[in-house]
């Protein structure tokens, strides 16, 4: 995935490794250029199945997929602890990623509103979908500065007089993502959390990047509906 001028362009790696039947996580470094097509291709047939997981059957899994589920799944158990330095530093990062030039006067803050979040305090926020939501938002703005800008700042497209909360959306694709992929269940029971665990165990970061997508498609969605405020849980 790259940030090319306007242009928003998907990871394709992850899943080259299905025909050498190779299982193995591999890290981000490994990620070539592609096209968003791989997503479609790999999920969206599935997702039209539906996401019934009390009738679908369960899916075997090889020990290297286990091994990165239950990795993503470990991070997904942590809450956010606002007396943990890491999370703090985490905090402070996207601060600082999302609004370089302005100084952060606090954890606590007025400022947060600037971001999307409901309040001065962020913490509130997280308790859907915990720290990952955070780790998400912050690894979009490493890696995908300027897709990460253009949504935050609402720069593309015809925009409503009330946008949606650019941060709080961030924290629900998350929490959505979680629920859709069924990434809680100790296999998946569905042919989209089967089809994801295969993404998952080519490359470890196949969540944040499709968090990142998602994200993207949302706002595409949401230009689409000519949306305001009032259409953000629709």
């Amino acid at each position: 995935m790259e940030d090319r001028g306007e242009s928003f362009v998907a990871v394709r790696r992850i899943s080259q490794g299905f025909e050498r039947g190779n299982s193995t996580c591999h890290s981000s470094s490994e990620v070539m250029a592609g096209s968003t097509a791989w997503l479609g291709r790999g999920l969206s047939c599935v997702c039209a199945q539906g996401t019934d997981i009390d009738t679908r059957p369960s899916f075997d899994v090889t020990p290297a997929q286990e091994e990165c589920l239950q990795k993503l799944q470990n991070r997904i158990d942590v809450a956010y602890d606002g007396s943990i330095p890491e999370h703090q530093e985490a905090l402070r990062a996207l601060w600082k990623a999302a609004f370089p030039v302005e100084e952060l006067h606090g954890l606590i803050s007025e400022q947060w509103k600037d971001m999307g979040w409901q309040g001065k305090d962020p913490s509130t926020d997280f308790r859907g979908a915990g720290f990952i939501s955070l780790e998400n938002l912050l690894y979009f703005a490493r890696n995908f500065p300027k897709s990460f800008q253009d949504l935050l700042q609402k720069q593309e497209g015809d925009r409503a007089l009330w946008e949606y909360p650019f941060a709080v959306a961030g924290v629900n694709i998350t929490f959505m993502l979680i629920q859709i992929l069924d990434i809680e269940a100790i296999k998946p029971r569905n042919l989209v959390g089967a089809t994801f665990l295969k993404f998952l165990a080519e490359n470890e970061s196949a969540f944040d990047l499709l968090y990142c997508i998602t994200f993207k498609l949302m706002d595409h969605q949401w230009l689409a509906m000519h949306a305001s405020y009032m259409d953000f849980n629709l």
